[in-house]
């Protein structure tokens, strides 16, 4: 952290930072126990049956889930400095965290028993291709910002050998390019790396009150007897009323919120995430508009019965895709705290960014119940392979794997330019 940085979290000057450092002041035990929770993180993570890292880690939702399930996490990588804050403010600094993934060393990479990686999504979802296009630039495996950046997961797989992975992106994945691209996807896994593959698309609604459906891919470094059919649902369907904000004077007081998101003297949201009148005027005619064009264009308007469309990172900008009615006044967005919770974050995930950075990385998050369940039925089959060789001597030529990584990557970019 920077000394500013470390000033905000602690509520102090920069220069009081600064004399602690230099040792001209000595810093009072009072600020102790605040400087442990900085470097271990507010998130007191107890799992330690087996090891992950924890790749585009983004604010550590899938490291969250697999936390849950007794993983404990040994590195992580994230390239955005306000995901990353998150990050640090949740999980601490006690494991190692890299920046930009491509220019990371594989072999520098601690050993581990599961490889997590929420790889970059945007050139494979419906929203993300579109807005490409627009910009006239490639997707898919011809992006060759984010694209292929799958092929450094594969990297770090074919060095690091763990006994399994997870990989999570949008449902779009399965049929983007004709289903070329997820081909290409699973046969880098299955032939080139040797694992066994499963995957399935789940949708978070079974867990949270919202339709998000991603897909999960889960490889295994020996044969098993995994079946998605163990996965477990709650019985009972969740609401948005499960996570908005309570104005019956229930909703709990949170020392790290403050009165930032509810205003707890008026019991109501705080009055800032209210549509202004001219934005929800316009959302209204653009509506009307596109409904004329036969379009479905147009704002998500929910009530606490509901299950709201899927949150994402462009929320900050309108909040269209899901507002919150409110009787006698205009509709007002989520909350950053709402949507942490929509996407199964207990409420003692700390959100020390601007409100438009956490809609940004809820935004992009996963469903945290939905990796934790996909964790459970990975267990025990992950403790099996575990058991039998915790952490092979891979075989394979260190310049072979690279060169049949790079193979892999060539197969796609060019499959991909023929078209």
């Amino acid at each position: 952290m920077t000394r500013r940085q470390l000033a905000e979290a602690l509520h102090v000057s920069s220069s009081t930072v600064e004399r602690w450092e230099t040792g001209k002041v000595q810093c009072k035990l009072a600020y102790v126990p605040a400087l442990r929770d900085l470097y271990y993180g507010t998130t007191h993570e107890t799992g330690m049956d087996f090891t992950t890292i924890d790749l585009f880690a983004g604010i550590g939702g899938i490291r969250r889930g697999f936390a849950q399930n007794g993983g404990h996490a040994v590195f992580a990588s994230e390239w955005n400095e306000f995901s990353m804050r998150t990050y640090r403010t949740n999980y601490g600094f006690a494991e190692d965290v890299a920046g930009d993934i491509t220019k990371v060393d594989a072999t520098c990479i601690p050993d581990c028993d599961v490889v997590l990686a929420g790889f970059p999504c945007q050139p494979f979802s419906v929203a993300g291709v579109s807005k490409k296009r627009s910009l006239g630039r490639e997707t898919g495996f011809r992006d060759k910002t984010q694209g292929t950046l799958f092929f450094d997961v594969a990297r770090i797989i074919a060095t690091k050998r763990p006994a399994a992975f997870m990989l999570e992106n949008v449902k779009n994945l399965t049929s983007h390019d004709h289903g070329r691209t997820f081909k290409v996807i699973l046969e880098t896994l299955r032939d080139e790396l040797g694992y066994e593959v499963h995957w399935k698309v789940i949708d978070g609604q079974h867990f949270v009150p919202q339709h998000r459906e991603r897909i999960y891919i889960v490889g295994f470094r020996s044969p098993t007897d995994f079946t998605w059919d163990d996965l477990s649902f709650p019985e009972r369907k969740p609401v948005l009323a499960d996570i908005l904000h309570k104005t019956d004077g229930t909703e709990p007081y949170l020392e790290w919120d403050g009165d930032r998101f509810f205003d707890f003297e008026h019991q109501r949201v705080q009055e800032k995430y209210t549509l202004t009148p001219r934005l929800w005027q316009y959302l209204q005619d653009y509506k009307k508009k596109h409904e004329a064009l036969g379009h479905g264009f147009g704002y998500g308007l929910v009530t606490p019965d509901m299950v709201s469309r899927t949150l994402s990172a462009r929320y900050h900008k309108d909040g269209s895709e899901i507002l919150v009615a409110q009787p006698g006044d205009r509709p007002r967005r989520l909350t950053p705290r709402e949507c942490a919770r929509l996407m199964g974050y207990p409420d003692d995930f700390r959100i020390p960014v601007s409100d438009t950075q956490a809609y940004r990385q809820f935004g992009n998050s996963v469903v945290v119940p939905a990796v934790a369940e996909v964790a459970r039925i990975m267990k025990p089959h992950l403790l099996k392979i575990m058991g039998e060789n915790a952490y092979p001597v891979v075989e394979e030529d260190e310049i072979e794997v690279k060169d049949a990584i790079r193979r892999a990557r060539e197969r796609a970019v060019d499959g991909a330019s023929r078209d």
